[in-house]
């Protein structure tokens, strides 16, 4: 019988011999079976240890006579030993290669689970729910950006995955955010990046990434893989050829494919450097508030009291996990998207829209199981609707999302600016300078000389002379442009849902009844 419990000294007894192989067996190189063996007779202390490749038959034969010659026993003895210890230690190297040590075991849901979790896919105020949860699974503050990073990461099961990237200072807890709204969805469902080689993208199995949630600690970690990452994004599927010798020798090309869709997040505090991949991807700018400071540090003293309840945290992870669990792809069809204009003041509106859509139909496939099911009557493929009610949850998560597409600026500089103005208003000034504004805002001295610079270039503040000292000193050309901005795409979305209603006729309400008789989705 053969004992592997050490893996580097396997155990194999008989009725005759005692043999250890020593050091183990390789599971690569399955032409031999190169071992070092101990081999001695039951309850003997006269061992004998010998190298062999137990697939080469003059190195066993050797080994057979040997054995019989110094422990004195036949040489059928050994010879039958041998071959059932080959077999053995065969059947045990294929079975090692059938389990792939990275698997990840998925979880199967109860019968109660299951019914749960439908009962709450099926309840009204849906988001609301989802983001209590989320709040009671640990994640503190980040009302809106922690809802919209649950959807798009949901969002990787859908035909158009979204995108996030999680922007602030150091130390702001970006990270901390993605890696706790991450621990919401399965683990078989996701893959996390700290540090990955040029290469690595391509040798994953061809659909081992498909609608998988790939997480990058640091953007600047991952610097190197951040290209053919926009390829997966935008294509789908990343193909590099490499060159490859076959069993002749010969030279020939192969072509090595993963193919998507994925979600994408990441980290990282230089907004600036990756714009290509930020073209991709919702900007998420984490809360620096000091009222998001205190939320944090009064949930710290409260872990630290004991007073947090752990149990209630694993349940509410677990039901957002379940969740993921019963989404299934479904293709969604936007009966309104006709009438979605996004508000004119939006840079680089062609991909903005396409997200925009994408994340109204991120909703819609996140609310499955409270649409009916519909099919094309040409095709007979299976779809859902999108709803006036989508659009609207739609716009007011987005808001802030649009409001940052919109702005000239990074968003480091617009919260430096709006802190400013702040600043500004409580002490009754229209002016300032930089020492002043270093020392009470807390500054770096390089890192306020970066922000006035930008705003500057982008004519947010101007340099000029003090009337009464003369000396040089900063104003702010317009302290109500960023109120006017977010008024403006605050009307122009009002302003899509009001042509809906006046360009559709508006269903009437179901009752009860009639609801529960629809055809849902399962």
């Amino acid at each position: 019988m053969l004992n592997t419990t050490n893996p580097n000294n396997y155990e194999y007894t008989t009725k005759h011999l005692e043999i250890y192989i020593l050091g183990g067996i390789k599971l690569n190189h399955l032409e031999a079976l190169r071992v070092t063996l101990g081999i001695n007779k039951v309850k003997s202390e006269t061992k004998l240890r010998h190298n062999v490749d137990l697939y080469n038959d003059n190195q066993v034969e050797k080994l057979v006579r040997k054995v019989a010659e110094r422990i004195e026993i036949g040489t059928s003895v050994v010879r039958n030993t041998l071959q059932e210890l080959t077999n053995e230690l065969e059947q045990y190297r294929l079975s090692q290669l059938d389990i792939d040590e990275n698997e990840i075991p998925i979880k199967e849901l109860s019968s109660t689970e299951e019914k749960n979790t439908i009962k709450f896919l099926k309840s009204t105020d849906l988001l609301t729910k989802t983001n209590e949860l989320i709040e009671q699974s640990g994640v503190i503050g980040e009302e809106t950006n922690r809802l919209l990073m649950y959807l798009i990461f949901t969002s990787r099961k859908s035909y158009n995955p979204l995108h996030c990237i999680s922007l602030g200072t150091s130390g702001s807890g970006k990270t901390h955010l993605q890696s706790k709204v991450a621990e919401l969805i399965p683990d078989h469902e996701k893959v996390e990046i700290t540090v990955l080689s040029e290469n690595a993208f391509y040798y994953f199995n061809r659909t081992e990434l498909r609608n998988k949630l790939i997480l990058i600690e640091d953007l600047d970690g991952a610097e190197s893989v951040l290209y053919p990452l926009r390829e997966l994004q935008s294509k789908r599927r990343i193909t590099k050829t490499v060159v490859h010798k076959d069993r002749k020798g010969t030279t020939k090309t192969i072509h090595l494919t993963v193919e998507g869709p994925v979600s994408v997040a990441g980290c990282t505090t230089q907004e600036s450097i990756y714009e290509d991949n930020s073209n991709r991807s919702f900007l998420l700018y984490i809360d620096e508030s000091k009222e998001q400071d205190q939320k944090i540090m009064y949930y710290q003293r409260l872990i630290s009291a004991g007073k947090v309840n752990i149990d209630e945290e694993l349940k509410a992870k677990n039901m957002l996990q379940n969740v993921q669990m019963l989404l299934q792809p479904v293709k969604i069809i936007n009966p309104y998207a006709e009438f979605l204009e996004l508000p004119q003041s939006v840079f680089k509106p062609r991909r903005t829209n396409t997200h925009y859509l994408q994340f109204i139909e991120a909703i819609t496939f996140y609310k499955q199981y409270q649409r009916e099911k519909q099919y094309d009557q040409n095709t007979g493929e299976e779809y859902i609707e999108t709803t006036t009610q989508d659009i609207e949850e739609a716009n007011e998560i987005i808001k802030d999302v649009l409001l940052h597409k919109s702005d000239t600026i990074t968003g480091a500089a617009r919260n430096h600016l709006e802190k400013l103005k702040t600043y500004l208003k409580e002490n009754n000034q229209t002016t300032f300078t930089n020492a002043e504004i270093r020392k009470q805002l807390h500054l770096k001295e390089s890192t306020l000389r970066g922000y006035h610079k930008q705003l500057q270039e982008e004519g947010y503040i101007k340099r000029m002379r003090h009337k009464k000292t003369k000396s040089y000193c900063f104003e702010i050309t317009d302290m109500k442009e960023y109120d006017w901005l977010k008024s403006s795409i605050d009307n122009a979305l009002k302003s899509c849902i009001l042509q809906i209603q006046l360009a559709t006729p508006q269903p009437t309400r179901k009752s009860p009844s009639c609801e529960s008789k629809s055809k849902k989705v399962s």
